[in-house]
């Protein structure tokens, strides 16, 4: 049937905010309600007729309530076909009335999840009869119409106002369609709740909040993001962000969360930091991490981790910045920094705190644990004669946190406080370092006393020479490489001090 009217009703809800004009339009068009419990009790309230379920079944709700509508009446109500001849003759032998429309719910589960409840709380939140109807109700979409969320009931009531009270075959097939996206959802997210123990090799992601996006990396593909990036920041300013902009503002999030205890600063390009910095105000990190790369910079995601004040907010609003990132803004500052109409600003409200790092990859997924880990000093095994100074394991720790976060094959340098340069994404570690040293020179930057990390082990000790050469003093390494004391007997010859931390940080 191209459009069928809705004659009768069953309504068995959690959340009852909003369904009122939902009950007064089938009460104007005197659709016969079956309901149970609490929503019995609110649509009556409404001035509407309601038929107890029980009173269908000739069973009380059970079991504290987790039998209700589970019996034959209901069910065989949902699913027999009107266009099947024999389905209509046993509804009408067993006297099971058809039923129409179906507004369901579910417990909260997720939010039960998420308030820290007790295991048994949490169970008692799994929907049985619930799923059960939804399910039903969407299989049958030819005859019967399901709303399974209150997300739902403003298309309804716009469709039965519209259409005097029926509903067309388009209209049954897409709120079946929103009805197992609901179900789905709801089994994922008690799967991944059950299976943080069990740890079933089974990748289940679910997600529903969806937002558009311009484009993709390029304008020719289109893209979305899947979260909820309101629970992390506000808008303050600007255009919506771009998938790029959504990249970049990921690596720069992870970042800026290696400095907790400092003022830091950051700059990055395509994933990359071209200019790290910490300081005695956000000023000072800004303006010594914008001086490592002053060209990069533009058009770069600005981040730091404390207060944008109207000082600092004044040096850096001369730069074409597409996004930056605090915690907070003074109000002058924001104003000024308001100041260009497409500056994103964004005030970030919590950290990060996902453990999981999830990618298409050929013709299915890889998951892995996020590299988590942040050296300290305890970490360093002195492999050299000389050892480094106090500054200079401050400097090493600092090269490190950048280097974690920098595209392999990458070399850093940099003192305590500043990245000087780096080199990123080569195909060799002598190109990455090459590179960086080009760079910081180009910049203005005396490498003498300077320190290099790596990402990963040298393989041969061309790039303790070569950074020897440069005046470089300091070195941070994981080691592991057949090769190491070839690189060790190089530092030792020439007064340069070596550690090694044992963890590698390549970063595809």
């Amino acid at each position: 049937m191209a459009e069928k009217k809705i004659q009768s009703a069953l309504i068995s809800v959690y959340y009852k905010d909003n369904l009122e004009p939902i009950i007064e339009l089938l009460k104007q068009q005197g659709v016969s309600i079956y309901s149970t419990g609490g929503t019995q009790k609110f649509i009556e309230e409404q001035g509407a007729e309601v038929i107890p379920v029980e009173e269908l079944t000739g069973y009380p709700s059970i079991f504290g309530g987790r039998v209700k509508t589970l019996h034959p009446k209901v069910f065989g109500g949902i699913l027999h076909r009107r266009s099947n001849e024999e389905d209509v003759s046993q509804a009408e032998s067993y006297d099971i009335p058809a039923i129409d429309l179906v507004i369901v719910d579910l417990y909260p589960f997720e939010e039960t999840v998420a308030s820290g409840a007790s295991e048994a709380e949490i169970i008692e939140k799994i929907d049985i009869g619930g799923i059960a109807l939804i399910r039903a109700a969407a299989k049958n979409y030819e005859d019967v119409t399901i709303i399974a969320s209150r997300a739902q009931y403003g298309a309804l009531a716009e469709k039965l106002k519209a259409q005097n009270g029926s509903l067309k075959s388009e209209d049954r097939r897409y709120f079946a369609a929103q009805a197992f996206n609901v179900s789905s959802h709801y089994d994922t997210q008690i799967f991944n709740y059950f299976n943080r123990q069990e740890n079933i090799p089974s990748l289940k992601i679910s997600e529903g909040n969806a937002k558009s996006l311009r484009y993709g990396e390029n304008p020719h593909q289109k893209a979305h993001f899947y979260g909820d990036l309101a629970a992390l920041f506000d808008q303050l300013n600007g255009k919506e962000l771009s998938y790029n902009n959504l990249v970049d503002v990921d690596a720069a999030v992870a970042l800026i969360a290696e400095f907790p205890d400092e003022v830091a600063f950051a700059i990055l390009k395509h994933t990359n930091a071209c200019g790290a910095a910490t300081g005695k105000t956000v000023k000072e990190a800004y303006e010594k991490a914008f001086a490592a790369d002053t060209v990069s910079a533009f058009g770069g995601v600005l981040i730091t981790n404390k207060k944008v004040d109207l000082p600092a907010a004044e040096s850096m609003h001369g730069l074409f910045f597409e996004v930056l990132i605090a915690p907070e803004f003074d109000e002058d500052a924001l104003a000024l920094l308001k100041g260009k109409k497409n500056r994103i600003l964004l005030k970030q409200k919590i950290n990060l705190t996902g453990t999981l790092q999830i990618k298409t990859l050929l013709n299915g997924f890889v998951a892995q644990d996020k590299d988590l880990v942040t050296e300290d000093k305890t970490a360093f095994e002195l492999v050299t004669k000389k050892i480094p100074t106090e500054e200079q394991k401050d400097a090493l720790l600092f090269a490190l946190k950048i280097c974690k976060h920098t595209k392999s094959n990458t070399i850093v340098l940099s003192n305590k406080d500043q990245l000087y340069s780096s080199g990123v994404g080569q195909t060799s570690r002598v190109d990455a370092l090459k590179q960086a040293i080009e760079k910081a020179k180009t910049f203005g930057f005396d490498l003498k006393g300077a320190v290099m990390a790596s990402d990963a082990f040298f393989p041969f000790p061309d790039c303790v020479e070569i950074a020897g050469q440069e005046g470089i003093s300091a070195v941070v390494q994981p080691g592991g490489s057949i090769k190491d004391k070839d690189s060790i007997a190089y530092c030792d010859a020439h007064g340069m001090s070596m550690v090694m931390t044992g963890v590698r940080h390549f970063k595809h």
